[in-house]
């Protein structure tokens, strides 16, 4: 995300360029969506899977190492190109109206778009054998999701481009294919350890903090619940920024103190484990939940 702002504001080029990239198991979030509501928190945190937020609109998609991501910067900046390097190759791509392509009635790239200037990004997926149980599981969110004020993912059914490519044998030999037909004879341009070291220190101040990926994140109601020691505890959680404003605990629980209490101590805390955590652990939540620790809450409310 941070190599993708700084050739869009900062790559000294007139004409317009574009180059191939993947990333290793991660989810990214359009730059008006709430990472609460989206994503499966804790199913990234238990597979090791990075979350990203970035500069353009639209919906949250997922990536693996057979995903391949393009992006296209330049004034007239467009997906085209790809369709048309994919028909070259046989695939029957189509772009949609709503920032897709489609290969016979299945999704197989999402992309989106971002002004800066008189210049334009383009950039997208081209999913070519990725895990789509995965990718369903981090998109599915726990919990009830009440209202979200931003853009929520639309779900479509997906398909991978290696169904349609049986003359390659592995998406190294896809990726060489488009780089060569995108290029249309177009040699490279520099990227020197200056620009590398500026783009490291972007990620660093912006792309990889926690204002950013989950601060960024609208008003949002989620539901969460379970049976704990006390009994079933649900709780309603109004988020904003990544802030919790308000909760509310209800359901058939035991507990020495009105759970009320508790609920206020919680306004105002950042909607993290470790800070949640630490609110908890100084609140002495057993005296609202009987037998319940400030773990088995964060659990819940996770």
């Amino acid at each position: 995300m941070s190599f993708d702002e700084y050739c869009l504001e900062q790559y000294p080029s007139d004409d317009s360029f574009f180059y191939l990239w993947r990333n290793r198991p991660s989810v990214i979030i359009g730059l008006n969506q709430n990472a609460y509501s989206e994503v499966n928190l804790g199913y990234l945190q238990a597979h090791d899977i990075r979350l990203a937020r970035r500069v353009t609109g639209g919906g949250a998609v997922y990536h693996d190492l057979q995903n391949l991501n393009y992006t296209v910067i330049g004034r007239d900046a467009s997906p085209q190109p790809v369709v048309d390097a994919l028909r070259s190759l046989g695939v029957p791509a189509e772009l949609t109206g709503r920032n897709d392509i489609f290969v016979d009635g299945r999704k197989v790239s999402g992309y989106a778009r971002r002004l800066w200037r008189d210049r334009q990004i383009i950039h997208g997926t081209l999913m070519y054998d990725v895990d789509l149980d995965t990718l369903a599981r981090v998109l599915d969110v726990p919990g009830s999701k009440l209202a979200v004020k931003g853009i929520a993912s639309v779900k479509s059914r997906v398909a991978n481009l290696k169904d349609f490519l049986p003359q390659f044998r592995g998406l190294d030999e896809l990726q060489a294919a488009l780089q060569e037909i995108l290029a249309a004879g177009d040699a490279g341009l520099p990227f020197d350890a200056e620009r590398r070291a500026a783009v490291q220190r972007l990620s660093d101040a912006k792309f990889s903090t926690w204002d950013w990926i989950y601060g960024q994140s609208r008003e949002a109601d989620l539901v969460r619940s379970g049976k704990l020691a006390c009994g079933t505890v649900e709780a309603r959680l109004c988020l904003d920024r990544g802030v919790l404003t308000a909760v509310a605990f209800g359901g058939d629980f035991l507990g020495a103190l009105p759970a009320a209490q508790l609920a206020q101590r919680l306004a105002g805390v950042r909607f993290e484990r470790a800070a949640l955590r630490e609110t908890l652990d100084a609140a002495e939540v057993e005296k609202y939940f009987d037998g319940v620790s400030a773990e088995d809450l964060t659990a819940l409310l996770f």
